[in-house]
């Protein structure tokens, strides 16, 4: 019935990293949201950049109910986050971190989904590599419909 794979609801650490202005990046921050999270390098480009385009079409078409979505960018390298379209990650939660300490079930490699963060702070759905953002569109709006949190 989903597009994305279940996974095993793992909760995400306290803190997941420092944001750009050196503060941290709390798993309390995405309390009493849904986020969807991509783990990828600062210098972002091609599948990098159709993941940032991805999550923001996806939390727009959620209308009246994209308040209740949060985008994360988890930078893992020293790059400063940058992409050939800055609107891209505009207004998202941007943070740089070692892969080592967040718990992100991964096929290869976790840059290659997109994971959705539940409302208690939860990793508890990976989309495919190269998802289909329709698809994620209704996964995504089913999980709100029947969510009693967040």
């Amino acid at each position: 019935m989903n597009y994305g794979t279940l996974v095993s609801p793992t909760p995400l650490p306290r803190t997941l990293g420092a944001k750009p202005d050196g503060t941290p990046l709390l798993a309390a921050d995405l309390r009493g949201k849904w986020a969807m999270l991509q783990v990828d390098s600062g210098d972002c480009r091609d599948a990098c950049e159709r993941k940032l385009y991805n999550m923001r079409q996806v939390r727009l078409a959620q209308g009246k109910n994209m308040d209740r979505v949060e985008r994360v960018w988890l930078v893992t390298d020293g790059a400063p986050a940058s992409a050939s379209e800055p609107r891209l990650y505009e207004g998202m939660l941007i943070a740089r971190v070692d892969l080592k300490t967040i718990p992100l079930p991964a096929v290869a490699e976790p840059r290659d989904h997109i994971y959705v963060v539940d409302p208690l702070g939860n990793v508890m759905l990976r989309f495919p590599k190269d998802a289909d953002p329709r698809q994620m569109l209704k996964d995504l709006q089913r999980l709100l419909k029947v969510s009693q949190i967040g």
